[in-house]
């Protein structure tokens, strides 16, 4: 059974909304947008209705709860009949859940491993739940996914008490991408959620996973989205000393190494130009010798987090591309599987090249493990698990 779903995810001044619709013929209709400076005389909603005409609104110095009123009296004629929120931490919650004072209360103890995401996400919540009382709404966790973890994959080694009371594990994100484009692969390749696969998520945000059998097994973030691979602003994997170094040495505080690390690292911090791929690689070409190093770096880490992830997984199906990054770029597909070159990825250079943007498709050479580009669409898995949720019977959704 199939629902029209509105898909909210909040940020601490933006919101950005799908009302989505999974037809029975597998054809999804879409309507989507953003409310962003909320807050601000400039905050406005830009987006497209329902015939793809654009949209445009200014809503000055509306809050989250007057920007969702207006998001929703645009969509009312289409009668969302559930809303589901993009939640990034939801602690050692394992799959999506309909919204309740517990489930809540829950979301906002986790807030301390998510402070950047959690408290966005509960204003969302807390504003839906006052404007739309009647309408069941579902939390969708970036974590849950990676909730099939064994312990030897999500326990640091650190002393017990540090799990056991303080719930200092690795997580995992980007959950509901990695999931949707390793289903989406493996449907593909005939073997729906069957086989091994690694999946490379290349956005702003970065991060890798190894999924067996339609389960994820392991994943490069940690207990925050900081640990991993290289990214926009984020340093990835770092030496855990180097806090000591630097507050010991420098006379740094810990807010200030922090932010260091997750704001002011990644390709920017490398490139001393920007966090944005296109412009560091269009340096590299004119022969910016800090974008050319920024790239080898990201594109080596890349390899080696694959590389490692591989050891969570009996054989390998295949690769999958997906996030702005991963889609769009060509040039890191190729730099980071010329890296693997012991795992008999066979890309083709003329496949890898035409694909064109937001276009899926498969660019290996029709000989060992498969090499796949496949956009993501974490805003339709939401949807998907949300409607799930509400349409299943409830002595299911107990925990």
């Amino acid at each position: 059974m199939s629902i029209p779903v509105l898909v909210i995810n909040c940020g601490s001044s933006s919101i950005k909304y799908a009302l989505i619709t999974e037809q029975p013929d597998q054809h999804v209709s879409r309507i989507s947008g953003l409310a962003e400076n909320l807050g601000s005389a400039d905050a406005r909603i830009k987006g497209t209705t329902a015939d793809n005409q654009p949209l445009e609104l200014a809503i000055p110095h509306a809050d989250h709860e007057q920007a969702l009123e207006t998001i929703l009296s645009h969509l009312s004629q289409y009668k969302p009949q559930a809303i589901g929120h993009r939640v990034v931490h939801g602690g050692t919650l394992t799959r999506a859940e309909l919204l309740t004072p517990e489930i809540i209360e829950r979301i906002r103890e986790a807030t301390p491993l998510a402070p950047l995401h959690n408290p966005a996400h509960l204003l969302g919540i807390d504003a839906t739940m006052r404007l739309f009382p009647q309408l069941p709404q579902v939390a969708v966790f970036d974590t849950a996914f990676h909730q099939t973890m064994p312990a030897h994959a999500y326990r640091y080694a650190i002393p017990g008490f540090l799990y056991t009371r303080h719930n200092v594990r690795r997580y995992g994100f980007h959950g509901t991408s990695h999931a949707y484009v390793s289903e989406r692969a493996s449907s593909l390749a005939g073997h729906f959620r069957q086989g091994g696969w690694l999946s490379a998520h290349l956005g702003n945000g970065s991060s890798t996973c190894a999924v067996w059998n339609g389960q994820s097994l392991d994943t490069s973030m940690g207990m925050t989205p900081l640990e991993g691979v290289v990214m926009g602003t984020r340093s990835g994997d770092v030496d855990p000393s180097l806090h000591g170094f630097l507050v010991h040495n420098l006379g740094w505080d810990i807010d200030q190494v922090d932010h260091m690390l997750n704001q002011q690292s990644g390709l920017l911090g490398l490139s001393e130009l920007s966090n944005d791929m296109r412009t560091v690689i269009e340096a590299s070409e004119q022969g910016n010798a800090y974008a050319v190093l920024a790239l080898e770096v990201f594109c080596y880490r890349l390899a080696k987090s694959l590389a490692a992830l591989s050891c969570a997984l009996p054989h390998i199906n295949g690769l999958i591309f997906t996030g702005g990054i991963g889609e769009n770029s060509a040039y890191i597909r190729e730099k980071t599987i010329a890296h693997l070159p012991h795992f008999g990825f066979n890309l083709s250079k003329e496949g890898n090249y035409s694909l064109k943007r937001g276009a899926e498709g498969r660019v290996d050479q029709g000989n060992g493990p498969q090499i796949w580009v496949i956009p993501t669409d974490e805003e339709g898995r939401i949807a998907h698990e949300t409607g799930q949720v509400v349409t299943q019977p409830s002595d299911l959704q107990q925990n």
